[in-house]
C-alpha cells in the first residue's frame, strides 16, 4: 500500500510495509513538517503584485510555516495566493514590506480563491508594519480568508494588572466617533481629560470651577504711583483692584490679549485720592479723561476687537 499524506500539512503516513530499512528518513522529514507548522517562522521577499506560497505533500515547502512574514520593497499591493486552495490553514502574517516608489507604504492582501472573477471580500488585507492571524478556509475556487484577528473576543484582558472593561463602542468613541448625543449633563458626571500624559476622568463640577475661575483673570491689588498701564496677560477678562497713593493718578488700560466681548474693571477699592483712567489700543489713548473721584468707584470697559468702545463708572 503507497503513501497517503495528510490533508493540511503534508505529513506522509507511510502504507502497511512500505519503506522498509527507510521509514526512519520519512518520519524524521514528517518531525520537521510538524515543527514548521507548529512554530516555523518564514521570511519571503516580495517583488511586483502577485505572490504564491505552496504546500507541497512530504516535502518542507514555504506554505508549512505557522508565520509568515513579507519583506521586500513594493511599488503596489502585492496578492499573496496560498496554493492548493483545498486546505485548511491558520497563518500569522506579518508586512514587514517597504516602500519602493515612496507613494505607499503598501499592503500584503492574502487569497487563497482562485476564481476567474476574485471577490475582495473573502480576502483579507495586512496593512504595512501590521501582523494578522489569518484562517484560510480550503474551500476551493471560491475558498475565503479570514481575519481572526478582528473578530477576536477576548473576555478577561488585563492590562498592567488592570481588568479592560471597555465595549467596543466606547473604544470606538474614544476613537473619534461622529454621532454626537444630546444627553444632558448633571453634577457628578465624568468628563476625561489628559493630565500631563495620564488619562483621567474628573467631576464636571471641577471643570465648572477652573472655568469661572479662568474667565477673568483676577490680578493681584495695585498701588497708584505716576502713570501705570494694566495689560491682560491671556484672552480672559481682567480685574484690576487698586489704590491711588496720593492726588491724581494715571491708569491706562491695554487692548493686549483680549478678544472681542471681554472686558476690564478698574476698581478703585479706597475713597481716598481720585484717578483718571485711559483706554488704549497699542499705546494710542482711545478714550481719555474717565475719572475716578474720591468715592470708591469702578471703571468698566468692553473691549470690540479694535479698542474699548463702552465704559461705564458706577459709584458706590
Amino acid at each position: 500500500m503507497a503513501s497517503t499524506y495528510t490533508s493540511n500539512i503534508g505529513v506522509e503516513k507511510i502504507g502497511a510495509g512500505e519503506q522498509a530499512g527507510a521509514w526512519g528518513t520519512t518520519t524524521n522529514n514528517n518531525f520537521d513538517i510538524i515543527d514548521r507548522a507548529i512554530n516555523g517562522v518564514l521570511s519571503v521577499g516580495v517583488t511586483g503584485t502577485t505572490t504564491t506560497i505552496t504546500t507541497s505533500d512530504g516535502t518542507l515547502s514555504q506554505g508549512g510555516h505557522k508565520v509568515l512574514s513579507f519583506t521586500g520593497a513594493l511599488g503596489a499591493d502585492n496578492t499573496v495566493t496560498i496554493d492548493p486552495n483545498d486546505q485548511d490553514k491558520v497563518y500569522i502574517v506579518h508586512n514587514a514590506t517597504t516602500d519602493a516608489a515612496s507613494s505607499g507604504p503598501y499592503n500584503i492582501i492574502i487569497r487563497q480563491q482562485t476564481a476567474g472573477s476574485p471577490d475582495s471580500s473573502k480576502d483579507v488585507t495586512v496593512p504595512n508594519g501590521s501582523f494578522k492571524i489569518v484562517h484560510c478556509d480550503g474551500g476551493g475556487t471560491n475558498a475565503v480568508v479570514t481575519d481572526i484577528t478582528s473578530t477576536l473576543d477576548i473576555a478577561s484582558l488585563k492590562l498592567g494588572g488592570t481588568a479592560v472593561t471597555s465595549t467596543g463602542a466606547e473604544l470606538n468613541l474614544m476613537d473619534g466617533g461622529t454621532t454626537v448625543g444630546t444627553d444632558a449633563v448633571a453634577d457628578d458626571d465624568g468628563i476625561v481629560t489628559n493630565d500631563g500624559g495620564t488619562m483621567k476622568q474628573t467631576k464636571v463640577q471641577t471643570f465648572s470651577t477652573y472655568f469661572n475661575q479662568n474667565l477673568v483673570e483676577a490680578k493681584n491689588a495695585l498701588t497708584v504711583s505716576g502713570t501705570v498701564t494694566v495689560t491682560p496677560t491671556a484672552a480672559t477678562s481682567v480685574y484690576q483692584p487698586l489704590t491711588v497713593s496720593s492726588g491724581s493718578q494715571t491708569v491706562r488700560v491695554a487692548v493686549t490679549n483680549l478678544v472681542a466681548g471681554q472686558y476690564v474693571i478698574i476698581d478703585k477699592t479706597t475713597t481716598a485720592n481720585s484717578m483718571t483712567i485711559d483706554w488704549t489700543n497699542d499705546g494710542a489713548v482711545t478714550s481719555s479723561g474717565i475719572s475716578l473721584g474720591s468715592s470708591a468707584e469702578l471703571g468698566i470697559g468692553i473691549f470690540n476687537g479694535a479698542g474699548f468702545s463702552f465704559s461705564e463708572t458706577v459709584k458706590f
